[in-house]
């Protein structure tokens, strides 16, 4: 370990690494990571530097004190989280940095540099999310009992969702009014073929061409939240997970209402 690090720290140095500590738990929340592994990566650099860490952590803010035990020094702030989605190369490329940093002895600031390298790194390109989503729900279909012509409506149907949900994100609409622009889309294009063709079987493309919005990353997270003893995350995990259940259930409702199935 670094003596330079961990030695009679000052207060800038303190306030550095309680400020890299807070962006390190707000880019794991923010990636779909759970409240515990949030807490034990940061407990992690934390006392890797001598210092204690202490989180409290909500669905919205994340807050932060850190304090060194030897000088009686001490750093507190908050930072509110972004909208959460699902990034596990973001999450695991931080785990094992916080590794690196205690083999190679990285000092605060080859931390911070660090993470805003991880965080700066492309995600898969657009067109083969699209694609590669699109595909995953065609399966769905034909595991459904769908044919070859009804997989290709869901899959056209969820790539149409899905952009449009990705859209509206960027528009910064409100994530669950993005999440009931991508069902009924999905659903209004699927419903199309299935009133135009009803004897094609096109009713399981209708059925699976909204199932990339299913909140499985919530609903995993509030499980294990729950039964770590974070039941305040686990219970606005769980809220969570609902609204964007209700508002795909309002999406297919309408484009059923409208095509008087």
């Amino acid at each position: 370990m670094s003596v330079s690090t961990i030695k009679s720290p000052s207060s800038e140095v303190i306030q550095e690494l309680g400020t890299v500590l807070l962006n390190i738990g707000i880019a794991l929340m923010s990636s779909g990571a759970s409240t515990s592994r949030t807490r034990m990566i940061v407990d992690r650099v934390a006392t890797h530097y001598g210092m204690e860490a202490d989180l409290f952590i909500t669905h919205s803010v994340l807050t932060i004190t850190v304090s060194d035990p030897v000088n009686e020094l001490q750093f507190s702030r908050l930072k509110r989280t972004p909208p959460q989605g699902v990034n596990f190369t973001l999450v695991s490329d931080i785990s094992r940095m916080t590794w690196r940093l205690k083999e190679n002895n990285w000092t605060v600031a080859q931390v911070e540099e660090e993470l805003k390298r991880l965080k700066a790194l492309p995600h898969y390109p657009r067109i083969i999310v699209l694609f590669a989503v699109g595909f995953a729900d065609a399966c769905f279909c034909y595991f459904s009992g769908g044919n070859y012509s009804a997989m290709g409506v869901a899959m056209f149907a969820t790539i149409a969702g899905l952009y449009i949900k990705q859209e509206s994100f960027k528009l910064e609409f409100n994530q669950y009014l993005c999440v009931f622009f991508a069902a009924l889309l999905a659903t209004l294009l699927a419903g199309l073929f299935r009133s135009t063709f009803p004897e094609e079987g096109y009713s399981a493309a209708f059925a699976s061409c909204v199932l990339f919005l299913i909140p499985g990353v919530p609903l995993i997270n509030t499980v294990t939240d729950l039964f770590e003893g974070n039941l305040l995350n686990g219970l606005i995990r769980a809220t969570h997970a609902m609204l964007i259940a209700f508002m795909i259930a309002l999406g297919m409702t309408i484009s059923i209402l409208i095509y008087h199935f």
